[in-house]
């Protein structure tokens, strides 16, 4: 039994580092396979879901049996043989990583995974599901099949280092861009908070004056604060009006006004009708 995809070239950056998988297989070992070892740069993930067999790396034994996660990479000599009762099968990708002696930035992921030649314990990060869902898109080739292998691989990377590391926390935190942000903060803020809407609180949220409040909302929406919160309200009411049970008062208080004639007048005056009329037309 054995599936085979050889002669790839599958390529993926991850952090800035160019990555080659040229062959990914799945197999049942039959047979010993003698010591050897890979070039520089070279690297094969080895994942072991079912069965049991030795390997030999660096003249050091080990026992493989069901969920056994190892790494040979440059130089590592290792052999492997099935224990014939239950031989072992095997998921082995084979990569090839470019020259990175060039600077480049720290990268948590791959200085850890280049850096680690060896390693081989239980898998505790879901590396079989992974390898399921490589082998799947290799073989069935559905629509987008390249992109996905290309977004799985690098999932196998990281999952090979959270396990040499047993999930440490990361000390790298995602690039914070303030003006994204502030829109954010604008879109939550009308979208969770219309019954209480004040330009002061909008302002005191961004950490900006009300001046530079208003400003911002024209940068961003074309709109007033008073616009965007009749906006917000007057969305929020025809919503709640859909509900035949709930009375205008109710929808007034909901909504934040101080009586139902106010809110009436609001809503005459966004929809150019009353919340009664408005009701029986859309939801009789």
């Amino acid at each position: 039994m054995k599936t085979l995809y050889t002669d790839l070239d599958i390529r993926f950056t991850l952090d800035g580092i160019s990555v080659r998988a040229l062959n990914i297989v799945f197999e049942r070992f039959t047979q010993t396979l003698p010591a050897h070892s890979h070039g520089s740069g070279c690297y094969e993930i080895h994942y072991i879901p079912f069965g049991y067999g030795k390997l030999n790396a660096n003249n050091q034994y080990y026992d493989i049996s069901p969920n056994t996660l190892y790494v040979t990479g440059p130089h590592v000599v290792h052999a492997q043989a099935p224990i014939l009762d239950d031989p072992m099968q095997e998921y082995c990708v084979y990569l090839k990583i470019r020259d990175t002696s060039r600077p480049r930035k720290p990268s948590p992921v791959m200085d850890a995974f280049l850096s680690t030649p060896f390693w081989l314990g239980p898998d505790t990060q879901g590396v079989h599901g992974l390898m399921i869902q490589l082998f799947s898109e290799l073989e069935h080739r559905y629509t987008g099949y390249q992109n996905q292998v290309e977004l799985l691989l690098p999932q196998l990377l990281i999952c090979m280092v959270r396990n040499y590391e047993q999930c440490q926390l990361s000390q790298t935190v995602f690039a914070h861009n303030m003006s994204d942000s502030k829109s954010v903060i604008i879109d939550q803020y009308f979208l969770y908070e219309y019954h209480s809407l004040s330009l002061e609180a909008l302002a005191d949220r961004l950490k900006i004056s009300p001046r530079q409040t208003q400003r911002l909302l024209k940068e961003y929406y074309g709109k007033t604060f008073q616009q965007k919160k009749a906006e917000a309200r007057m969305s929020a009411a025809a919503i709640l009006l859909s509900d035949r049970e709930r009375s205008i008062a109710f929808i007034a208080e909901a909504l934040g006004y101080s009586s139902a004639e106010h809110f009436s007048s609001a809503f005459r005056k966004y929809y150019k009708t009353s919340p009664g009329k408005y009701r029986k037309r859309n939801f009789s």
